[in-house]
């Protein structure tokens, strides 16, 4: 592990461990082993530390879309949006802790937005991307052509999201699976 994947490692446990105030470059660099000097060799500031954390640090987004993007038409596509659902509540899960410090910030949340626009990602990004997805469900005639796709994939990241904040307050009842496979079966029922 080369050393600025070592100081993403140790911002997200300093994250997890100290909350994101408590997540000082100091704290981070004795955690990562390296200086503080280092991290800013890698990083202008903690708001892009952050970012990385979020973007490079946690399970994606992008693998499990381009898997149901790449198996359009095949298999039951309600099977395929559940498995896609399970990887949105695992990365919201994962990535709440670190993005709530982020949100309580309002200087981390700016530089968070100015550089999510730079980059042409964010929250906003699974959302549009499962939308195309399920349009083209929509044009090869496997979901109701009158379904708001955009609607449909909010419903299902918004489910996600709520799932993912939940866990962290209550026990849940379920497994998240069968609770995933509920909410897409409801959503996309014919």
């Amino acid at each position: 592990m080369g050393t600025r994947d070592r100081i993403i490692q140790a911002a997200e446990q300093a994250i997890r461990e100290f909350g994101s105030v408590g997540a000082t470059t100091r704290r981070i660099a004795a955690l990562a082993g390296c200086s503080e000097a280092l991290i800013y060799k890698h990083f202008a500031g903690k708001e892009e530390l952050l970012l990385a954390v979020l973007l490079e640090g946690m399970p994606e987004l992008g693998a499990p879309l381009t898997r149901l993007r790449v198996s359009g038409g095949q298999g039951d596509l309600g099977a395929r949006l559940t498995e896609f659902a399970v990887a949105a509540v695992e990365f919201y899960t994962r990535a709440f802790s670190i993005a709530s410090g982020v949100m309580a910030d309002p200087s981390l949340v700016a530089g968070f937005r100015a550089m999510l626009a730079k980059t042409d990602r964010g929250p906003h990004v699974p959302i549009q991307a499962l939308a195309e997805i399920l349009r083209t469900e929509q044009r090869d005639g496997r979901l109701d052509p009158g379904m708001d796709a955009g609607a449909a994939a909010a419903m299902i990241m918004g489910a996600c999201y709520h799932r993912a904040n939940l866990s962290y307050f209550v026990d849940l009842p379920e497994e998240t699976r069968p609770w995933a496979d509920a909410v897409v079966r409801t959503l996309i029922r014919r």
